[in-house]
């Protein structure tokens, strides 16, 4: 099925104007087929994809070149050269959130770290610029806010420029002491291998986690390269990556109301109430009670 953004099903694709060359774009995709979006983006916008469920495939030259875009990714796409107009096959059961903002706009929000952010700096703004990087868990929790949101219409404009504003503050921080293209430890496929692992084995696990010991041993990495690689991967230490997914995690299945606040703690591993509600109040600044109250 192909969708043109002037006549989209509903429930595929919302597009929303924060600002003049600002815009957020929500695709999702529930049904039991793929799905086409075809929109055009002409070369004065840079493009940010970031797919939270299922995969997505972005079409280029009338189809002759592809980039895939899975869960947990994102891409940047920027070439002031010529029109990259969207071309994009949804996969069933897919979420994505796109970022369109305009280069002009960008550069006012962006100047003065040129040099830290490849593309900005003097010599390159020409140039064409693409890259895939993964989603860190602080940047999935404000696109599950942006995906999820439920708030008065007459705020939606605010919320989504603080949201859109936030996601990209985020994916170009870089901790100060991980240098990824200088880090010895990312040149070694073997070991990022494990330590994407150690990501699946502690949230398949997240009720009943193991030690950071017990991990290391599983996963067959000594500890220091556990926590150093996991921090320079996923940008947080193992137990900090992990409390934002279960607060992920908490968050959705108290939205979808299909759980009440003590089941939701047994699941996300608390044995009791009051230790969830303590840890939801310190993710988000309110009560697991009180999030349910404001979603009605």
């Amino acid at each position: 099925m192909e969708i043109e953004l002037k006549n989209n099903a509903p429930g595929i694709l919302e597009e929303t104007q924060i600002d003049d060359g600002f815009l957020i774009l929500k695709f999702q995709n529930e049904t039991n087929e793929n799905q086409r979006v075809i929109r055009d983006i002409d070369s004065s916008f840079i493009q940010f994809h970031f797919c939270i469920k299922g995969a997505a495939k972005f079409n280029f030259n009338n189809g002759s070149y592809a980039i895939n875009l899975n869960e947990e990714n994102s891409l940047l796409l920027y070439n002031p050269q010529r029109d990259l107009p969207m071309n994009l096959e949804m996969e069933k059961d897919s979420w994505l959130i796109t970022i369109l903002i305009s280069i002009k706009k960008f550069h006012s929000l962006f100047s003065k770290e040129a040099d830290y952010i490849p593309f900005l700096g003097e010599g390159n703004r020409d140039k064409k610029y693409y890259t895939d990087s993964g989603i860190s868990p602080s940047m999935a929790v404000v696109l599950n806010q942006i995906m999820n949101y439920s708030l008065h219409s007459s705020i939606k404009l605010l919320y989504f420029k603080g949201k859109a504003y936030e996601l990209l503050s985020l994916y170009f921080n870089r901790p100060e002491d991980a240098n990824i293209e200088q880090c010895p430890f990312l040149v070694d496929e073997e070991n990022v291998l494990k330590i994407r692992k150690a990501k699946e084995i502690i949230i398949a696990r997240m009720a009943e986690p193991p030690t950071l010991q017990e991990l290391s041993k599983e996963i067959g990495l000594p500890l220091k390269k556990l926590k150093d690689g996991f921090k320079q991967i996923y940008g947080e230490p193992v137990y900090a990556f992990l409390f934002d997914y279960k607060m992920e995690v908490a968050r959705q299945l108290l939205a979808s109301g299909s759980h009440n606040v003590n089941e939701v703690g047994l699941k996300v591993g608390y044995s009791t109430a009051s230790h969830f509600i303590a840890a939801f109040k310190k993710k988000y600044g309110t009560t697991p009670k009180k999030y349910v109250m404001s979603l009605n």
